[in-house]
């Protein structure tokens, strides 16, 4: 069986620019206004705290979060003032 190669081409072509759109789509998941967003997972892993820990600095008003559906995230630059306010103090 022989393929055209101009067809062979634009088939190729059609399916890069869809890989190119699921991997922009992928990479803006997290973003909010060009900001990156933490979730739950991603901030403890991070700051190696429990989400017990996460859940007090919410309540108390120290870590600001925002909420989508009843998904808990927190913007980057959010967590940057957090961790240089709270978290680099409290190292010894």
């Amino acid at each position: 069986m022989e393929i055209n190669d101009n067809k062979f081409d634009e088939s190729m072509d059609k399916i890069l620019k869809l890989l190119e759109e699921l991997r922009k789509l992928m990479k803006a998941k997290n973003r909010l206004n060009g900001e990156t967003l933490l979730d739950n997972q991603d901030l403890c892993l991070l700051l190696h705290l429990s989400k017990r820990s996460l859940q007090r600095y919410r309540s108390s008003g120290i870590l600001p979060f925002i909420q989508i559906g009843s998904k808990t995230f927190y913007l980057e630059s959010e967590v940057e003032k957090f961790i240089r306010q709270y978290i680099d103090k409290e190292s010894p």
